[in-house]
């Protein structure tokens, strides 16, 4: 399928967006990180991650049983992407939810979860 078409195809569903934008606000967060901020099962969590992965706009590293992903931001127009994603949408309430449910989970995270290094906070975009 044509890269740009792939692109387009994977910032056309919610779900991916509410991804991309907790990656935004994080260096980088665990499949189980995300299953919690957006309240889904793993199976479509990974689903919507493998549709990112394959229109480059993540990058995922496995780390025993789970996976870690971060943005691409090596992928040239993923950085126009990323700078209107931020300036349009984390203000939506669905990001606030998301980014509150997130912030809760790591508070009571078990260590044990998974390797520590998630939920790290980006400190600059």
């Amino acid at each position: 399928m044509n890269t740009q078409v792939q692109l387009f195809k994977a910032l056309g569903d919610e779900t991916r967006l509410r991804v991309l934008l907790l990656l935004l606000r994080h260096t980088e967060l665990c499949v189980c990180d995300l299953e919690a901020a957006l309240d889904m099962p793993q199976s479509t969590v990974s689903r919507h991650l493998a549709v990112l992965r394959n229109a480059n706009l993540v990058e995922g590293e496995r780390r025993g049983v789970w996976m870690y992903y971060r943005l691409n931001r090596k992928y040239g127009i993923s950085k126009a992407i990323f700078k209107c994603l931020k300036k349009y949408c984390l203000t939506l309430e669905q990001a606030s939810a998301d980014t509150h449910r997130l912030n809760e989970f790591l508070k009571t995270k078990n260590v044990e979860t998974c390797s520590k290094g998630t939920g790290k906070q980006e400190d600059s975009q």
